[in-house]
């Protein structure tokens, strides 16, 4: 299983769906840019996240707060007080490392050296907020998107009068200053989490809670992963965070082991009392039938989207031999695939067969994600895309200049269908589905 980050590292450098970041400089350690593959996977990842939690409900928000935020908010929700991490370095190579990994070490794990007592390391990202540096205020870049919605909670029941039980849900970057394992996306100090604040009646959390983890474990299926790489797990009461009643992790075996892709939490009203008493607000929700104030209970289910997406490319890697050649697929749900479609000439000498080709690829762009090839011979270009995950490859031939067909190629049976050129805009919308995401 090993070996297989190491082919899906290389393939997504050699693809362009993740870089190194600052590459030309040596590297930035555990900094990843998004190429044109990347960014294609990791927007459509986000874009079927968004659909399922907001489009298809009718009892969530969408919302987008910011990065900066007051000071405040960190200390009301324990981030100050309490998120740090238990650390000591070594007196000879002056490597850190997290307590909980020394597991008991006197001695430092890579040259056998000195350890420092542990000390605590927030891992909040301080910068100052202000222009003149004398008089600027220490503020954090935020290490999680929810506090941003429970600020928020007072204006979204202002604005929008919903009634409970409602979500809040958002899609951002968040930063931990923490030490990363190096495995790939996995665990970075930059990262996206989609993330979401499920707002109801205490005694209704329960079963709320339970239901959000069924929900969340079928989004993943649903896109393709594998029953057998998924599982749940619940925490134990010794590993609950402190404002946590429950919490339920869906984990991926990811070739490293099992890890978390998402957390679903019963985070009781620990959030919105913090906030009311260090803000000053009443942040209580008014039930107008019963007449009462009451602190909603909070659900929160929160994945991260760099993780997610590591885990759709180690599921969808396959490898096979066909007529003695390595082929290399990526066999990514249609939802999720960077690219739909590809228009392939199959003669890039002949004018009017390329001609052909980049009108049809203009045309199908419209409605598709497109993108139009004719830098190798077909088998070469076919094994482009395959590694790319596109979904159809439409090849443009000599005959079709005569019967105004060509041939489409389906990624995944790599079998091949001749089709009129009139006709290939409906073909491939009844393929992909009219009801999916993959329509621009």
């Amino acid at each position: 299983m090993a070996d297989i980050m190491d082919k899906i590292v290389s393939l997504c450098k050699r693809k362009g769906f993740i870089f190194p970041g600052s590459d030309i400089y040596g590297g930035l350690a555990n900094t990843w840019d998004y190429g044109p593959f990347g960014v294609e996977l990791k927007n459509n990842l986000k874009r079927a996240w968004w659909k399922s939690n907001v489009y298809q409900r009718d009892d969530m928000y969408g919302m987008d707060a910011g990065i900066l935020m007051h000071p405040k908010v960190w200390e009301a929700s324990g981030h100050v007080e309490n998120f740090f991490d238990l650390k000591s370095d070594c007196k000879s190579c002056k490597k850190r490392f997290k307590l909980v990994d020394l597991k008991n070490a006197k001695k430092c794990p890579e040259c056998g050296g000195e350890l420092t007592e542990s000390r605590k390391f927030n891992l909040m990202f301080k910068t100052e907020h202000g222009s003149v540096e004398d008089n600027a205020s220490l503020v954090y870049l935020r290490p999680e998107t929810a506090q941003g919605m429970f600020v928020n909670f007072q204006n979204i029941l202002d604005s929008r009068h919903p009634k409970l039980p409602f979500g809040l849900a958002q899609i951002g970057k968040a930063f931990r200053n923490e030490i990363t394992p190096g495995n790939f996306i996995f665990r970075t100090r930059e990262f996206e989490q989609m993330e979401i604040e499920y707002f109801c009646r205490p005694e209704e959390a329960e079963k709320i809670y339970e239901s959000w983890v069924e929900e969340r474990f079928s989004w993943y299926l649903n896109l393709g992963i594998k029953k057998d790489n998924l599982r749940k797990r619940q925490h134990t009461k010794d590993e609950l965070a402190h404002y946590a009643k429950a919490c339920t992790d869906i984990e991926y075996n990811f070739p490293f082991g099992w890890n978390e892709l998402e957390g679903i939490a019963n985070r009781t009203d620990f959030d919105l009392k913090q906030h009311a008493e260090y803000s000053g607000k009443d942040l209580r929700y008014f039930d107008e039938v019963k007449k009462e104030r009451f602190y909603p209970y909070i659900i929160e289910p929160s994945g991260g989207v760099d993780r997610a997406l590591l885990a759709f490319l180690v599921d969808g890697y396959f490898e096979e031999m066909v007529k003695d050649d390595l082929r290399v697929v990526l066999k990514l749900h249609k939802d999720l695939s960077p690219t739909k479609v590809a228009v392939l000439p199959l003669l890039k000498n002949r004018a009017e067969i390329v001609e052909l080709a980049k009108k049809i690829a203009k045309d199908l762009k419209k409605t598709f994600i497109t993108v139009y090839d004719d830098s190798a011979a077909i088998g070469k270009l076919y094994r482009r895309q395959d590694e790319a995950g596109t979904l159809y490859c439409v090849t443009v031939d000599v005959q079709s200049l005569e019967d105004k067909k060509v041939t489409v190629r389906d990624r995944d049976t790599m079998l091949q269908e001749r089709i009129s050129i009139e006709k290939v805009k409906e073909y491939l919308f009844e393929k992909l589905n009219r009801d999916s995401s993959v329509l621009l």
